[in-house]
């Protein structure tokens, strides 16, 4: 029997097209090329230097990363009509529509893609119209990029336009069309480029992104996924993927603000939690309508064990998106965040209320009404609500009968949750 051939190689090859299409989601901007810092990163420092320097492309940063995306397009689809060869115009407008769209339908949380179980659920709901958009702006980009390759191999512009665009399509492939060994050239295709640039320009810092996610990403799995990423030529070390992000932050260029948020997410993955904070922090002063970065804040402070601090950054976040701070948010992710918070203090009153908040929204995601179900049976369980919990524990069963939390569930049903 071929060991490549095995239902459980294929299981870990896929999980590591999905983490890397994961990794991804943050790959969003095109750069230019300031000199490298090795030290860490300066949370007041945002993007220094646009490669496209007028206004437009300037305020349209501005309100992507405000999550303002209707506003971000504007400005983005501007600054095209007025560079209608560039690339780089192409990518960041194909950012605010992709980005847009995948935060509408609550393709934007981290916790769907740590179940394996996503890999066999169903494609998210994006209309045609929206597809035919995204698909239409890749296309224009990499004809754009591909030109100036054949005119110049060596065009380090070119080739990190190109390693850009490819990161993107891999993101999309994944999560929306779930086509994996597509999505997984793509996103080699994106390395590979990026790797080139790094070769003729060294100093170009932006590109040290994605090179450092996929490093730290293939270094941190197990062997035998590692085997699986060397099939397809990759290799990975943590050390050089925390560097290179450390440096693409501290870097000036378009893609500082991206590599703060990949570098942020391995470093609480790394326990490093007061640099993690710091980076978040500095982020959510510049961008103060971002509910992603609030939210964010608030998790990490309840990651490290700072629970009243995180308690009273959820509720700072709740109040501020009640007053219209935060436009379109998914005030049930804080909800949940909340919930969990309280949970850790044994607060189980407050915890199961904050759970059953999150139920109250018609819109949730169906993976976050679950995880909120589960906790709101096992806190109405420590609460001596037996009723209320079963209704609870019935619920995640009959959604999602064959998964690790309705094992949960099932258990529950037999024998009351307790709090240990």
């Amino acid at each position: 029997m071929k060991p490549y051939g095995s239902s459980r190689f294929r299981r870990l090859f896929f999980r590591t097209v999905l983490i890397l299409a994961f990794t991804l989601l943050t790959t969003l901007a095109v750069a230019s090329h300031p000199k490298a810092e090795n030290s860490k990163p300066k949370p007041a420092q945002q993007i220094l230097k646009y490669h496209l320097q007028d206004e437009h492309t300037r305020r349209g940063f501005e309100h992507f990363y405000n999550l303002q995306y209707d506003k971000a397009i504007k400005e983005f689809e501007t600054a095209l009509e007025k560079n209608p060869d560039d690339a780089f115009a192409v990518n960041h407008l194909l950012s605010g529509v992709m980005f847009k769209e995948m935060y509408r339908i609550g393709a934007l949380d981290s916790e769907l893609y740590a179940k394996e179980g996503f890999l066999q659920s169903k494609q998210f709901p994006v209309e045609q119209k929206t597809k035919d958009r995204i698909k239409a702006l890749m296309q224009q980009s990499l004809q754009l990029s591909d030109a100036k390759l054949k005119t110049n191999p060596n065009d380090v512009d070119a080739l990190y336009a190109r390693g850009v665009t490819r990161g993107l399509k891999s993101t999309y492939t994944a999560l929306i069309e779930k086509a994996w060994f597509s999505a997984l050239r793509s996103a080699v295709g994106a390395r590979h480029d990026h790797e080139k640039v790094l070769e003729l320009a060294p100093d170009y810092t932006d590109a040290k992104m994605i090179v450092g996610m996929h490093n730290y990403v293939i270094g941190s799995v197990s062997w035998a996924v590692k085997v699986a990423a060397s099939i397809i030529g990759l290799s990975g070390s943590r050390e050089k993927g925390i560097k290179y992000l450390y440096e693409a932050a501290n870097g000036g260029g378009e893609a500082a603000v991206d590599a703060k948020i990949a570098l942020a997410l391995f470093l609480r993955r790394e326990e490093r939690y007061k640099e993690a904070i710091e980076l978040i922090d500095g982020l959510n002063n510049s961008y103060p309508h971002n509910f992603l970065m609030a939210l964010e804040l608030a998790n990490l402070y309840n990651a490290s064990g700072k629970a009243p601090e995180a308690i009273a950054s959820y509720h700072k976040l709740l109040k501020a998106a009640e007053s219209g701070a935060y436009p379109e948010a998914h005030i049930e992710m804080a909800w949940y965040g909340l919930g969990e918070a309280l949970r850790g203090q044994r607060d189980a009153k407050n915890a199961a209320e904050a759970f059953e908040r999150v139920l109250q929204f018609q819109k949730t995601d169906p993976d976050l009404r679950l995880r909120a179900s589960l906790g709101a049976g096992e806190m109405c369980d420590v609460l001596q609500r037996r009723e209320d919990a079963v209704k609870h524990y019935q619920t995640v069963v009959a959604e999602d009968p064959d998964s690790p939390r309705a094992s949960l569930a099932k258990k529950h049903l037999k024998q009351p949750y307790r709090m240990m």
